[in-house]
């Protein structure tokens, strides 16, 4: 099939998610590199600092998880063209609002909106996919528009210190929610469904569609057949709720505390720390890219589908335990540290990419979409449990007699262990390929 004669807007529509989960992932992450100008702002002692910070990360944690129960429903009622920017347009004004908090209160409101709003973006991403690929393609344009999570999170180091340090940690927030607003100008213009799409060429279109059941339409096909309750009650749902309850909250970890840590472990300032902030999630983009090339080297020499994905998931979570090292070696020298600690990283977007693929190797394709569901809201509540019981109670400890570098070796030690820890309880529940009928 000549590709060039097929056309190509549907990587344009690629293009777009990308863009969007870039804005989902930039938005998210600001406050990471906010926390000392809020705490100034707030007035919080170095304690409280700890504290209300990890109050307001388990707020957004918690919204999250709620927001992801119910944003695919409402996406699927709206149609992804409505959805998506209406998910995008609130979590836009959500990141605005942050700015006109005037003490810990409202920005905690702020986050919650946030959290809510901003659910939308993987459901309203995976179904508009859906919508644009054929089943061949479909993998490789989720890898390219999943990647935008490392985009944004890797923007951030480069261009938040500096707003905050010349215009104000206000401005981080308005001028991050309004970049929101130019992609929902360029979703009207360029996003429609296949079928209405006037700018998509016939050939493209039957490329498209080339794989849909000749009896069902897509809805159809995307409708689950099993309720949650029903799912509960098999082991494979297990095996994937309790992979994700328990490396989830790890990437959360990441995400909101490391800037947190470089700065008091190696007392980096506001521009010190934009590049040992930025690598270890530019090397975590390789593994986003990588980890489905293992079990694919794997599975064409022959190895059956589940017993390639299951041993490269294994090597994944061997990777992940040098960062218990992490402070030690950080110790000799900043940059060991700051690699251990990327190399965790990929690590884990490596795992998430193959423990997600499990649900499609375990499920059939009508109830996926549920399965994915619990296992998202599982991780949201795993890690506000974490930020709970660690970065609430042992983070708030250690900083009051001084000596927070020992909550951070502890919390790399749970690092460590939780991947090899889901991979045994994901081992023990589904030891072989056994698919739900």
């Amino acid at each position: 099939m000549n590709m060039e004669k097929i056309g190509k807007y549907r990587w344009t529509i690629c293009g777009l998610i990308f863009f969007a989960t870039t804005i989902n992932y930039l938005d998210r992450t600001v406050i990471s590199f906010l926390k000392p100008y809020l705490a100034s702002a707030f007035n919080w002692t170095p304690v409280q600092e700890v504290a209300n910070y990890a109050d307001i990360e388990m707020a957004f944690k918690l919204s999250y998880a709620i927001g992801f129960i119910f944003a695919g429903r409402i996406i699927d009622k709206l149609g992804t063209k409505i959805g998506y920017a209406l998910a995008t347009g609130l979590w836009s004004v959500a990141a605005i609002c942050h700015a006109f908090a005037k003490g810990t209160l409202g920005f905690g409101i702020a986050r919650v909106f946030l959290g809510l709003t901003e659910a939308g973006n993987f459901p309203a991403a995976i179904k508009a996919t859906a919508e644009w690929f054929p089943k061949k393609e479909r993998a490789l344009a989720t890898g390219i528009f999943n990647s935008g999570s490392n985009i944004g999170a890797i923007a951030v180091p480069f261009i938040i210190p500096p707003i905050a340090e010349n215009y104000g940690w206000q401005w981080a927030f308005i001028l991050t929610g309004l970049i929101g607003f130019i992609w929902l100008i360029l979703w009207f213009i360029f996003y429609e469904i296949p079928n209405k799409q006037k700018r998509l060429s016939a050939p493209e279109l039957a490329y498209i569609t080339s794989d849909k059941d000749e009896n069902h339409s897509v809805e159809e096909l995307m409708k689950p057949k099993y309720s949650w309750g029903k799912l509960l009650t098999f082991k494979q749902t297990w095996a994937f709720v309790i992979g994700k309850f328990l490396t989830d909250p790890i990437w959360w970890f990441y995400i909101f505390w490391l800037p947190d840590f470089l700065r008091k472990e190696y007392h980096l300032g506001s521009y010190e720390i934009i590049w040992p902030s930025a690598t270890p999630l530019i090397i975590a983009s390789f593994g986003s890219i990588l980890g489905g090339y293992l079990p694919m080297k794997l599975i064409n020499r022959g190895w059956p589908v589940f017993k390639a994905r299951k041993t490269s998931m294994l090597i994944y979570a061997f990777c992940v335990t040098p960062i218990v090292f992490a402070q030690y070696l950080g110790g000799i020298d900043m940059w060991l540290a700051i690699i251990v600690i990327g190399l965790a990283m990929a690590a884990h977007q490596a795992w998430s990419a193959n423990i997600f693929t499990t649900v499609s190797d375990m499920f059939p394709k009508n109830s996926t979409a549920s399965v994915t569901g619990l296992g998202g809201l599982a991780g949201g509540l795993g890690g506000l449990l974490l930020t709970l019981l660690v970065q609430k109670r042992m983070f708030v400890h250690y900083e009051s007699i001084g000596q927070i570098n020992k909550g951070y070796f502890i919390m790399f030690l749970i690092c460590g262990g939780a991947y090899l820890t889901g991979w045994i309880i994901m081992h023990y529940l589904v030891p072989r390929m056994k698919p739900v009928e």
